[in-house]
């Protein structure tokens, strides 16, 4: 869960190494494609050897709302999340945009009030609380690096409506009713954000230069799609069915610091003890969460 969980976050500045020359559509359709070349035989083994029937056999037999679940889950919570990952992360520094990611749990918190009628306890106001906090100190007090304040701002604002797309797929996941696990589900959803990508990245490609990308940005758009994407599904979800939903959003918080970490390692941004403050602010958010029971783990 720790290696899945670290794998999700560095999503967090490969993105803005991606970002730097792929253009959006084609660089998310490359995530969407490697993620889906890697989930496939792996899908298709883990179904032979459990003796459970073909996920195109799963599908066919789902009802039409669980369809309709299906298509959501890829064009909101995969293909819109990626599109305003990779726009926001062009302009947020990478520190600030793992401190934005790392309010997921409380915006789900907040969607499952809303939308599914769950109760506003006092711990998720406060966990809310902490989140928003957190998201504010880094963006008014941490420096902007090389970009302008009001750019890192509208970065960070994109970067949070991905959140929101993540919120989304984890309470329209919460609801389908077909025999899914979250590894074919990711696939799925892939497949669905591949089919949603295609003709924008088609338009991409005219006048794209292959010879523009440097090697790390070609790598980082691999890892993009095979690790944070596949690999991190795949580790997350083998260590997340052996323990409860409230230890799971416990391994949760090893996301932002990974993205934290990574964007001082991969993107050499410098150090700030206003980052930490921020990233801890919403941590503490995390934790009381999760010693309430209210964790959900995605």
């Amino acid at each position: 869960m720790v290696m899945g969980m670290a794998c999700f976050g560095s999503a967090t500045p490969v993105s803005r190494i991606v970002g730097r020359s792929f253009p959006v559509w084609l660089g998310s359709m490359t995530r969407m494609v490697v993620a889906a070349l890697v989930l496939a035989p792996l899908v298709w083994w883990r179904r032979r050897r459990r003796d459970e029937p073909s996920l195109w056999t799963v599908v066919r037999e789902m009802d039409r709302e669980d369809h309709w679940r299906v298509a959501a889950i890829g064009v909101v919570g995969t293909f819109a999340f990626t599109a305003f990952m990779l726009i926001g992360m062009r302009e947020a520094p990478g520190v600030v945009g793992a401190v934005v990611m790392a309010t997921t749990p409380a915006v789900t918190a907040i969607a499952s009030v809303v939308f599914l009628g769950d109760h506003l306890t006092k711990w998720k106001t406060v966990a809310i609380a902490l989140a928003v906090t957190g998201v504010v100190i880094v963006n008014l007090f941490g420096s902007t690096g090389s970009g302008a304040g009001d750019l890192v701002v509208v970065g960070s604002l994109l970067v949070f409506a991905a959140v929101c797309c993540e919120a989304t797929y984890t309470l329209i996941g919460m609801r389908l009713s077909a025999d899914l696990d979250p590894m074919s589900l990711t696939l799925l959803a892939a497949v669905v954000a591949i089919v949603a990508f295609s003709p924008l990245a088609i338009w991409d490609l005219v006048g794209f230069d292959w010879a523009a990308p440097s090697g790390s940005e070609w790598l980082g758009a691999l890892w993009w799609g095979a690790g944070t994407m596949a690999l991190g599904s795949v580790l997350w979800f083998m260590g997340n069915r052996q323990v409860s939903g409230t230890t799971a959003s416990v391994f949760m918080g090893v996301m932002p610091i990974s993205a934290l970490v990574l964007s001082y390692v991969l993107l050499g941004e410098p150090f700030e003890w206003i980052h930490v403050l921020g990233m801890a602010t919403v941590l503490a958010g995390l934790v009381i969460t999760s010693v309430a029971g209210e964790g959900h783990g995605h």
